[in-house]
């Protein structure tokens, strides 16, 4: 059998893809299964489990060869994760006897309505994105599948960072701020970010972490927030490709971030994590097979009940006493790791 999944949208989607893609490897272990992916998602392939071939699908003229892969492939079976215009195109190329997507396509374009023959009655704003995934193998046979993240990091990337640890003096257990994103409105306050991380830093025999991406934009935020430190903080941002920070946060005692991809990697590493969440959604995105608390709008309390719809909100409504107290918790808990 010949299974080919298409999921071209970022980082953290392809994450939450790959519950279903081992629900998929588990109902068929002996399938040649294929896996497109785009080529801002990367850096991931190497912890994707489950997978025979992976193909990237870069944007424009660069995708043909991943076009023609595809065309050749003869594929029995095709899901569509994206349900985008590329993505579409790969089906159509796939010629798969069966071709399924959400059974929204049908409202959306009536064109690409004709290029899959199985729909599955399911909206993706009406569930949690692992959900949404897992939904769709329903014509596969495939249901009640395990929803947990599944990452396996390569043993050279586990070594890098720890070297990276041992170059940097990080020798007590290590906290991580990963204050950046690549939406400036995910950003929160460098001031309360500063308040946060002198908190901790004075209340904690820990090491304080910094991590970010390479964009100017991130860099500058993180740079504002290191002006009002009081403490010394180990800045790794833009020192990292996307695994090694998956390994460093698989090491950490506790990640505090935005709604961002490391979010995810902490899922997927079982690192208790405080989430701060602003426009997006928690419902849709939250962690839900590992320990993390969830902070949006102006409770002091994380997040206990989610809902499929609600307004965008503002990242500036979460207070600092809110991320502390947050913080604290789980630093408290008897699950909290207690080294490195």
């Amino acid at each position: 059998m010949n299974i080919l999944l298409i999921q071209l949208k970022r980082i953290g989607d392809l994450i939450l893809t790959t519950p279903a893609i081992a629900a998929v490897r588990k109902k068929f272990p002996d399938a040649r299964i294929t896996l497109v992916i785009s080529n801002e998602c990367k850096a991931l392939a190497p912890a994707i489990r489950g997978v025979d071939r992976l193909l990237i699908m870069p944007r424009g003229f660069a995708g043909i060869k991943t076009l023609a892969a595809v065309a050749r492939g003869g594929f029995d079976f095709c899901v569509d994760f994206s349900r985008n215009d590329r993505s579409a195109l790969l089906v159509m190329l796939s010629r798969a006897k069966k071709r399924i997507v959400s059974f929204r396509i049908k409202m959306r374009s009536k064109f690409r309505t004709r290029l899959y023959n199985e729909f599955v009655p399911h909206r993706m704003r009406d569930m949690h994105t692992v959900d949404y995934h897992l939904a769709l193998l329903a014509p596969l046979g495939i249901e009640n599948a395990p929803a947990a993240i599944d990452l396996a990091l390569p043993e050279d990337v586990t070594t890098a960072a720890g070297q990276l640890l041992e170059a940097h003096n990080v020798r007590k257990p290590f906290l991580i701020f990963h204050p950046g994103s690549a939406r400036a409105e995910k950003f929160w306050d460098a001031q309360r970010w500063s308040e946060v991380i002198n908190h901790a830093a004075e209340h904690h025999d820990v090491d304080v972490v910094i991590t970010g991406g390479p964009s100017l934009f991130e860099r500058t935020h993180i740079g504002d927030i290191k002006s009002k430190v009081r403490r010394q903080v180990v800045d790794l941002s833009g020192q990292t490709d996307l695994l090694t920070l998956a390994a460093l946060v698989a090491r950490a005692r506790l990640l505090i971030t935005v709604d961002s991809a490391p979010m995810h990697l902490a899922a997927g590493t079982q690192t208790p994590q405080v989430i701060l969440f602003g426009p997006t959604n928690p419902f849709h995105w939250r962690p839900r097979e590992s320990r993390a608390l969830i902070l949006q709008g102006d409770s002091t309390s994380p997040m206990a009940e989610f809902v499929p719809k609600q307004p965008r909100i503002p990242m500036n409504q979460i207070s600092t006493g809110a991320v502390i107290n947050a913080m604290e918790s789980l630093l408290s808990s008897p699950a909290a790791r207690p080294s490195l």
